[in-house]
């Protein structure tokens, strides 16, 4: 590519759901055309897209027509098959690229990539089989998690161990290569949802707080509220990350923090991410946006919050009595909803997201909670307007 890719260009987007739906949005709203590639048809990104392609992520025909027909790929998720991204990347721009996917989407290898790099990790070892669980536990402690080294994500994939006799029910439940992992005692999870331009240009959003309900993300608020020090290591090594993985595009770190305020990076994703959903309304530039400008080789918008913001989840949970009270939660001051298009709820399953700003972070989740209350006609906590 000589130049920047302009607006009439036509970007691929690898992945149908509620990331390549945002994505897609902000990038019609600018003038591109965009194709989405997934195994399902009249999915959420396809819906939105000019063109949808239906064809399993291993079907390399349908995959390389895919790629003429666009001029850069990117990606909304990350468990694509290697051979389909390598088949890609000989005909277009793949962004954020092969090895950022290929080291984020296993877990063991992302884990080794970070320790190698002298990024701060809980204590980990990888798990080929059964008969090398017993030794890791022996040299990781209880209590621990077993995680299946690939394909998780939202809890999906992991098991608890508090003692070692745990292990033959906890092999049992994953029965698949996995990673050992440390429990870590946190007192607070982070993420640093952030881009990297072509041209090696760095802008971030800052650290905000998640909280989490079953490992999936519930709550987040922006900004923190942690000490500066403690947010400007976690932008220092989210910034060090991208560069050791040479991303392009917008991506995430998520950290544990300690009771001593030491942070450890626990998951690294190649793509923009469910904590930086605030950003739609909450910032100069969304991540989507963002995602948009570097992989086309434009320059980074600005990051700039004129306020406090949060967003919360909407899961499958919420139709279990019928359709949501809409009308109710749109009646709190400065909420603002984002629905999915997905046909069917099921627990668990992220219908959607609902954001606020306000003066401050309390009063923005405040705002959010109470919205999110309405829609099944709960008391929510009182909240200012």
């Amino acid at each position: 590519m000589s130049g920047p890719l302009l607006p009439g260009a036509t970007i691929g987007v690898l992945g149908g759901g509620q990331l390549g739906r945002m994505l897609t949005l902000a990038a019609r709203r600018m003038g591109y055309r965009v194709h989405v590639f997934s195994p399902d048809t009249d999915s959420p990104a396809g819906r939105v897209a000019n063109r949808e392609w239906g064809a399993p992520y291993d079907d390399l025909e349908a995959a390389r027509e895919f790629a003429r027909s666009v001029d850069v790929v990117t990606l909304e998720f990350e468990n694509i098959p290697s051979e389909t991204v390598e088949e890609l990347s000989s005909l277009v721009p793949v962004r954020p690229g092969p090895r950022a996917l290929r080291t984020t989407q296993n877990r063991l290898r992302e884990k080794e990539f970070l320790r190698g790099a002298g990024f701060p990790v809980a204590a980990f070892r990888g798990v080929p089989d059964r008969a090398s669980l017993d030794a890791a536990i022996e040299e990781v402690g209880v209590p621990a998690v077993l995680k299946t080294a690939g394909f998780g994500y939202d809890g999906k994939g992991q098991t608890g161990i508090s003692t070692a006799e745990d292990a033959d029910a906890a092999w049992e439940t994953l029965g698949d290569e996995a990673v050992l992992e440390a429990w870590v005692d946190f007192e607070l999870e982070l993420s640093v949802v952030a881009a990297r331009g072509l041209d090696g240009s760095f802008a971030h959003y800052g650290a905000v707080r998640n909280t989490h309900d079953r490992h999936i993300l519930d709550l987040t608020v922006a900004p923190s509220g942690v000490p500066p020090g403690v947010e400007d290591e976690a932008v220092r090594i989210t910034a060090g990350i991208f560069e050791e993985l040479d991303v392009v595009g917008t991506a995430c770190v998520e950290f544990f923090v300690t009771g001593r305020g030491e942070l450890l990076v626990n998951e690294v994703a190649p793509r923009p991410h469910n904590s930086g959903h605030w950003t739609i309304e909450g910032a100069a530039t969304s991540q989507f946006e963002q995602q948009l400008r570097a992989v086309c080789g434009l320059p980074l918008g600005g990051t700039h919050r004129a306020e406090p913001a949060a967003m919360a989840n909407l899961l499958g949970d919420l139709w279990t009595n019928g359709e949501p009270d809409w009308p109710a939660a749109l009646a709190v001051p400065g909420a603002s909803l984002h629905l999915y298009g997905k046909k069917e709820p099921r627990p668990g399953r992220k219908m959607g997201h609902v954001t606020a700003r306000a003066p401050t972070p309390e009063e923005a989740a405040l705002r959010i909670l109470k919205a999110r209350g309405a829609l099944i006609g709960t008391q929510g906590p009182a909240a200012g307007s």
